[in-house]
């Protein structure tokens, strides 16, 4: 256990804790937040998953997914159990959900230094924190992004964006890229479907990319929920406006799961209406994603529209980046590149 960041002390040795949005109050004695994993012992708040790693892997920066932060290489993935969402459709519920559905917290202890050291023996750029939500193991993500960044390594979080704004302060000078997802733009879903509120994520993304933070989005579009031509319009003109249209945005394709069994899967033809949605409303890349062998997998430059990063699932086949400018007409691109 490590004792945590980000709290306060109340009345009767009550505890609030100010890491996330949540901004869970008077925690009493032996009781934990609304993410399982941050429990008040004698008046303190610790973190109870310090260290304890439930999976870690060697994936392409893809997988994360980042398009525009160094295409084509590796990134070492780590997390631990818990969650501060509940979403009905969590591909890793099992390890997100364990403390709140088990009440079990597991993991192999592993040491920020073990971290780094196995990232760059892997041949990594990068170290991701991802799989479950990362802000509920920011004591642990802090340690290991000060010693990556000493190695030469990048940080990247891949987030539900609910981290306060003290919180990202803090870490935002060791982060250099994330992938936030954008859930959908109705309060109803986020409080139906993932026991949250929309506001938050909205300015937790505009505060990323405030402090300089590299940024990609990503919308999982659910048939029936969050699938309407109106709402995917808001997200793309909220991206637009809000964040930049140099911000890419990823619109993938759900399949049932978890909670949401009966609720069929993503038509392609909704993914590519996604993607002229965001084209037609001024972004200048947007992707799609979970159909492998998609055009929309691949990299286009925005004004001779050439194709300058092939892609097939995870793989890139064809990389024609090389000095962060389009080889054909000279244009920008917007990004992180080699």
């Amino acid at each position: 256990m490590k004792e945590a960041m980000f709290y306060e002390k109340s009345d009767d040795n009550r505890v609030n804790c100010n890491l996330c949005s949540h901004r869970c109050k008077n925690i009493g004695e032996s009781q934990r937040g609304l993410c399982g994993v941050r429990e008040n012992i004698d008046g303190k708040l610790f973190s109870l998953v310090y260290g304890r790693l439930i999976a870690r892997s060697v994936d392409p920066i893809e997988k994360k997914p980042l398009f525009h932060f160094f295409p084509g290489s590796l990134s070492y993935s780590i997390s631990t159990v818990g969650c501060n969402f509940r979403c009905d459709n969590c591909q890793n519920f099992d390890i997100s959900q364990m403390p709140r559905e088990r009440k079990a917290i597991i993991g192999t202890e592993t040491a920020p230094e073990a971290v780094v050291l196995a990232a760059k023996q892997n041949g990594c750029k990068s170290i991701a924190y991802t799989y479950t939500e990362p802000t509920i193991f920011f004591e642990y993500a802090l340690d290991v992004a000060k010693l990556a960044k000493k190695e030469d390594l990048k940080n990247v979080f891949v987030t539900n964006g609910y981290i306060t704004e003290e919180a990202l302060q803090e870490i935002a000078p060791y982060l250099d890229a994330a992938n936030i997802d954008l859930k959908s733009f109705t309060d109803d879903f986020y409080l139906n479907h993932c026991g949250a509120r929309l506001q938050p994520v909205l300015d937790s993304i505009k505060l990323h990319k405030k402090l300089g933070i590299w940024l990609e989005l990503t919308t999982l579009v659910i048939p029936t929920l969050n699938d309407s031509e109106k709402e995917l319009q808001q997200i793309a003109t909220f991206i637009k406006d809000e964040v930049g249209p140099e911000t890419p945005w990823h619109v993938s394709g759900f399949r049932p799961m978890y909670r949401l069994l009966d609720v069929g899967s993503t038509p392609v033809e909704t993914l590519q209406k996604a993607r002229q949605i965001g084209l037609e409303t001024g972004l200048k890349y947007v992707y799609v994603g979970n159909v492998p062998g998609e055009n929309g997998e691949s990299t286009f430059c925005p004004k001779c529209e050439k194709k300058l990063i092939h892609r097939i699932g995870y793989r890139i086949n064809e990389n024609n980046i090389e000095t962060s400018r389009c080889p054909f007409c000279g244009t920008k691109i917007d990004g992180v590149f080699a």
